[in-house]
C-alpha cells in the first residue's frame, strides 16, 4: 500500500521515478554495501572473541550432525547460522587457522549484508513506491558505522536479520488486499522465513511472532486468521529442531541451556554485557562511541517519533512495519533496564528504525497540496539535511576507520608463531586472548612467582583497554606489576584493544613453587 494517494503534486513526480528498473537497483545496492565491507578486509575491525567461538562452531557442523563446541554439544543458540558457515566451508574450503577462518566467515556475512540491502530497496519501495526512498535507506545501511561494525563481524544477528526482513517482504502483498491469490501460502511462506530467523537465534521471535500477533488484534480489521497463521508457520522450523534434539535423546541438555538462557534474557543472571557484574555502565560506552556513532543515535532518537504517525495514521503495511519496530524497542529497553543487554542487540533495533523513519520521511516529503507550503518545505529541507548529515557522519568514520589498520590480534598471532616455541606458556590478561592463541599455546592466569616457576610462564600477552575497562581478571594494578617485570617484544595499537603487547619475563626459581598451589591454567 502506498504511503499516501496516488495523487501527487508535479514537482513530487521525481520521487515515484522508475527510470532505471528495480532489479539494477537493488544489486547496484547490493554491489556497493559489499564494496564498502571488503575495503580494508583482514586490516579492520579486529578479531572479536565471539567470532572465534562462531568459527568453532560453523566448523564442528561442517559435515552434518549437531554443532559442538570443543567437543561437547552446542545449543546455546539454535544451529541456523552454524549450518550456513558450514555450507560454507564446503563451498570454498575449510580452514584450521583461526584467523584464517574468522576471516573466511567474515566473507559469508558480507554476502548476507549484501542481500539484505537489496532485500531493504525491494521493501522500502513496495511500501513507499518511492526508489528514491529506497536509494537513501540502501545508502543508510551501507555506510553506517554501526551495522558495519556488526556486519563486519563474525555474528548471528547480520543472518537474522536478512530472514527477518524476507519475512516481512513476502507478506506485506497480504496487507495491500485480504483477497490475493494463495493469500494462505503466502502467509505460510512468510511466518517460515520468520521461522529461520528463530531457528538462527531465538530472540527473532520477539521482532516477528509478537508483531504478527499484535497486528492480528489491533490493525488488521479482516481476515486474521492471515497474521496467525503466519505466526504459526514462524513456530515449525523451531519445533521440527526440538523434536531433532529430542528424537536423538539430547532435550534434557537442550532444556537445561535454554532455561538458562531465559533467565539470562530476563536478567535473573547476569554474565556478559552493560549490566553484568563489574562491567562498564552503558553511559560511559555511549559517550565513549558518541564520535563514532554520531549518526546512528541521530537515527535511533529519530525512530520513536516517525513511528507514531504511521501507527496513527498510516495503512496495513505501514503499521505492522511500525509494529516490528515497536517490538524491537520494547525488547532492547528491557534490555537495557532489567535484561542482559549486549552491543550486537542494537542491531535489532537500529534495522527497522532505518526503515521507518524512510517511510516517515516519505510521508513528510510527499506533504499534500493542501498543506501550508512553508510547513512542507521546512519538512522536506529537514528531511534531506538530515540524511545528509547522517551520511557525511558515517562516510567521515567510514574513512576513519578503513585507512587505520585495527588488527593487532592478527598481528599477535603472526608474532608469537614465528617467535614463540610451540607449546610455550603464556599468561593471558583475556579471554579473546585465550581464544586467539589456545591451539598452539598453553594458556593460563599464572600471577604468582610461584605459580610461574611452576608451570615455567616466560610470556604476557596484555590488552591494556580490556585491563583499564574492567574486562580482564587482571586488575589494573596485578597487570602493571607483572609486565614491569619483563621486556617488551611487541606492540601494537588498534581501536578495538587499545596497546596489545607481548612481554618476556624472567621465570622465577623452581624453588619458589615448592607447597605453592595452583594459580589456573
Amino acid at each position: 500500500m502506498a504511503v499516501v494517494s496516488k495523487a501527487l503534486p508535479v514537482s513530487m513526480a521525481w520521487l515515484r521515478s522508475r527510470a532505471v528498473p528495480l532489479w539494477l537497483v537493488a544489486g547496484l545496492s547490493a554491489a556497493l554495501t559489499g564494496v564498502v565491507r571488503l575495503v580494508g578486509f583482514g586490516q579492520t575491525p579486529d578479531v572479536f572473541g565471539d567470532e572465534v567461538y562462531y568459527w568453532h562452531i560453523g566448523h564442528s557442523v561442517e559435515s552434518g550432525g549437531f554443532p559442538r563446541y570443543k567437543g561437547g554439544l552446542f545449543f546455546l543458540h539454535p544451529p541456523g547460522y552454524f549450518y550456513l558457515e558450514g555450507g560454507w566451508e564446503k563451498l570454498f574450503g575449510a580452514h584450521a587457522d583461526v584467523i584464517s577462518g574468522v576471516h573466511q566467515m567474515r566473507l559469508l556475512n558480507a554476502v548476507l549484508a549484501m542481500i539484505t540491502a537489496a532485500v531493504l530497496v525491494f521493501l522500502i519501495t513496495r511500501v513507499t513506491r518511492s526508489v528514491p526512498a529506497a536509494v537513501a535507506v540502501s545508502l543508510v545501511f551501507a555506510f553506517d558505522p554501526f551495522i558495519l561494525r556488526l556486519n563486519d563481524r563474525v555474528l548471528i544477528e547480520t543472518s537474522m536479520m536478512l530472514w527477518v526482513l524476507l519475512g516481512y517482504l513476502v507478506l506485506l502483498p497480504l496487507t495491500e488486499s485480504d483477497k490475493r491469490p494463495r493469500a494462505r501460502g503466502r502467509a505460510v511462506a512468510g511466518g517460515l522465513l520468520f521461522g529461520l530467523a528463530i531457528l538462527t537465534k531465538d530472540v527473532a521471535s520477539l521482532i516477528t511472532v509478537l508483531p504478527l500477533v499484535a497486528a492480528a488484534l489491533f490493525t488488521w480489521r479482516s481476515r486474521r486468521s492471515l497474521p496467525l497463521l503466519a505466526a504459526a508457520a514462524a513456530t515449525v522450523p523451531y519445533a521440527v529442531y526440538v523434536a531433532v534434539v529430542a528424537a536423538a535423546g539430547h532435550f534434557d541438555e537442550l532444556w537445561a541451556v535454554k532455561t538458562h538462557g531465559i533467565r539470562r534474557l530476563l536478567g535473573q543472571v547476569q554474565e556478559t554485557g552493560f549490566n553484568a557484574a563489574g562491567a562498564p555502565p552503558l553511559s560511559q560506552r555511549v559517550t565513549e562511541e558518541l564520535s563514532n556513532f554520531g549518526g546512528t543515535y541521530v537515527l535511533l532518537a529519530l525512530g520513536p517519533l516517525a513511528v507514531i504517525p504511521l501507527l496513527r495514521r498510516g495503512g496495513r503495511a505501514q503499521r505492522l512495519l511500525g509494529l516490528w519496530y515497536l517490538s524491537a524497542g520494547i525488547a532492547l529497553a528491557y534490555a537495557v533496564t532489567k535484561g542482559t543487554l549486549e552491543e550486537q542487540a542494537l542491531y535489532m533495533l537500529l534495522v527497522p528504525t532505518i526503515v521507518v523513519v524512510a517511510l516517515a520521511g516519505v510521508r513528510l516529503w510527499e506533504g499534500r497540496a493542501g498543506r501550508r507550503a512553508l510547513r512542507a518545505g521546512i519538512a522536506r529541507t529537514t528531511t534531506v539535511l538530515v540524511l545528509a548529515a547522517a551520511l557525511a557522519a558515517s562516510g567521515f568514520t567510514y574513512a576513519q576507520t578503513r585507512t587505520t589498520p585495527d588488527d593487532g590480534y592478527p598481528q599477535l598471532r603472526q608474532y608469537m608463531l614465528d617467535h614463540v616455541p610451540e607449546g610455550s606458556r603464556v599468561i593471558s590478561t583475556s579471554g579473546s586472548v585465550d581464544l586467539v592463541l589456545e591451539d598452539r599455546y598453553r594458556v593460563g592466569r599464572w600471577r604468582t612467582p610461584q605459580d610461574r616457576a611452576r608451570m615455567r610462564a616466560a610470556y604476557v600477552v596484555a590488552t591494556w583497554r580490556l585491563i583499564d575497562q574492567g574486562y580482564s581478571p587482571f586488575t589494573q594494578r596485578q597487570a602493571r606489576d607483572l609486565t614491569r617485570q619483563g621486556d617488551l617484544l611487541f606492540s601494537f595499537h588498534g581501536r578495538t584493544y587499545g596497546t596489545v603487547s607481548v612481554y618476556r619475563l624472567p621465570v622465577p626459581p623452581v624453588s619458589h613453587a615448592a607447597g605453592a598451589g595452583g594459580g589456573g591454567g
